[in-house]
């Protein structure tokens, strides 16, 4: 359970303690208020003692997280914080972690997003839960936390931060909405009443938005180094309706409408990038993966006489020598590649390729350059970044997952062999 403690987190607290719930305590110091942080932070760690809870703490050097990666320090707390969360979630095998999130702060973040622009999904405000998140008071408000703290006499902390109306969030609790309760009593539960109306019009758009990624999405080929495939033509329908194409590629960071549009219509290789995912054109496509797939093209391993395993980021390859005989049969799964030991130059490298890189394919004449290779092959950019090259010295004797080199095959004055797998 995060605890801060200020009314909302120490009525949490108090409910759950009460309901004889298992629990521990989770406290971040953030260091933005002086001496008014580490009081905070020995105020809960006095309540978790008081409680016999365990307590987890963390100290952050917020500001300095903020100007390292251009954030606010809204935007850096919170992802400091719920990056922690997630941590300590996992290292202790909790079931959930909990946070004291009410109606107001809801009613807060949907003035904020629709200040920015945003969908459906924004003006819900805070969503309930996630997989391992929860959040139990959201349905009530401040008002009612704060009567139920004062009937059963619990002690909490005030933020004097979250007068300040220089930040966003404030300016909205403590201008706008006292304005629209005094316009409106009952304004609390008619936000209620249009949150229920939103959640029902978002699982109307869910269920439609499923049959259009059915219909947009390349199911056929469920290979990694090829990414997420979209279909262009299918793609060129929904082009002029902007709301289907922000459903699309939302979730995944993009917001430049027209650049989508455009990447459409644009030749093979052109590219478009989000904060954490890349479209790239490739012919009737578009391929979509995640920023950290763009391996470093310098990246390589050494691969010994007696090594047995070697691990990539798509696979395992598994290495196994023996003598050869007649009898032996020639595995001809592309996952699967058999080469002369006698041959090879140990260690073998596995790289990535470079420009100027050729080999010689089995079952062709004569040498080929990768990139033509490649380009005879229709190899998108996303997949040529992904191949990874098995190396004897210089030459190329594997395209792994791919092609044998002709000149390192398996022949009938071959003693031993050395056969590697490729392993998912």
């Amino acid at each position: 359970m995060a605890i801060s403690g200020g009314v909302d987190s120490m009525v949490l607290c108090d409910l759950f303690d009460k309901l004889n719930f298992r629990f521990a305590l989770a406290h971040c110091n953030f260091n933005l208020r002086g001496e008014m942080s580490d009081q905070d932070e020995a105020f809960v760690q006095k309540e978790a003692l008081k409680r016999k809870k365990e307590i987890y703490t963390v100290s952050f050097d917020t500001k300095d997280f903020a100007q390292q990666h251009k954030v606010s320090i809204q935007m850096a707390a919170r992802e400091l914080r719920y990056n922690w969360f997630q941590e300590i979630v996992a290292k202790n095998e909790f079931d959930y972690l909990l946070t004291a999130h009410h109606a107001d702060d809801s009613l807060e973040t949907f003035f904020i997003n629709l200040s920015r622009g945003t969908g459906v999904d924004g003006l819900i405000g805070i969503p309930a839960n996630t997989s391992w998140l929860i959040r139990p008071l959201l349905p009530f408000a401040k008002n009612e936390i704060e009567t139920y703290a004062n009937e059963n006499a619990l002690a909490w902390r005030e933020d004097h931060s979250n007068e300040d109306t220089k930040y966003l969030r404030n300016k909205i609790r403590k201008e706008l909405i006292p304005i629209l309760k005094e316009f409106n009593p009952t304004f609390m539960d008619s936000f209620s009443s249009t949150i229920e109306n939103l959640l029902g019009s978002r699982k109307i758009i869910n269920d439609k938005m499923d049959e259009v990624r059915k219909e947009v999405i390349e199911t056929s080929s469920n290979n990694h180094d090829e990414g997420i495939k979209f279909k262009v033509k299918q793609l060129l329908n929904y082009s002029d309706n902007t709301a289907y194409l922000y459903q699309i590629f939302h979730p995944y960071g993009f917001r430049q409408w027209k650049d989508i549009r455009s990447l459409l219509k644009a030749q093979s290789g052109k590219q478009l990038y989000s904060k954490t995912h890349r479209l790239i054109k490739h012919g009737n496509y578009l391929l979509l993966s995640t920023r950290s797939e763009k391996i470093d093209q310098s990246e390589s391993f050494e691969i010994y006489e007696d090594q047995k395993l070697l691990n990539l980021d798509k696979g395992v390859i598994k290495l196994e020598s023996r003598d050869f005989d007649c009898h032996y049969k020639i595995n001809k799964d592309i996952r699967t590649a058999q080469f002369d030991k006698d041959l090879l130059r140990f260690p073998l490298i596995v790289r990535k390729w470079r420009k100027g890189d050729y080999f010689c394919p089995i079952g062709m004449k004569g040498k080929k350059k990768l990139s033509d290779f490649f380009k005879d092959e229709k190899y998108s950019l996303l997949q040529k970044e992904n191949i990874w090259l098995l190396c004897s010295g210089e030459n190329i004797i594997w395209l792994i997952g791919k092609r044998v080199d002709n000149r390192y095959k398996v022949t009938d004055k071959t003693k031993f062999i050395l056969n590697a797998s490729l392993e998912t």
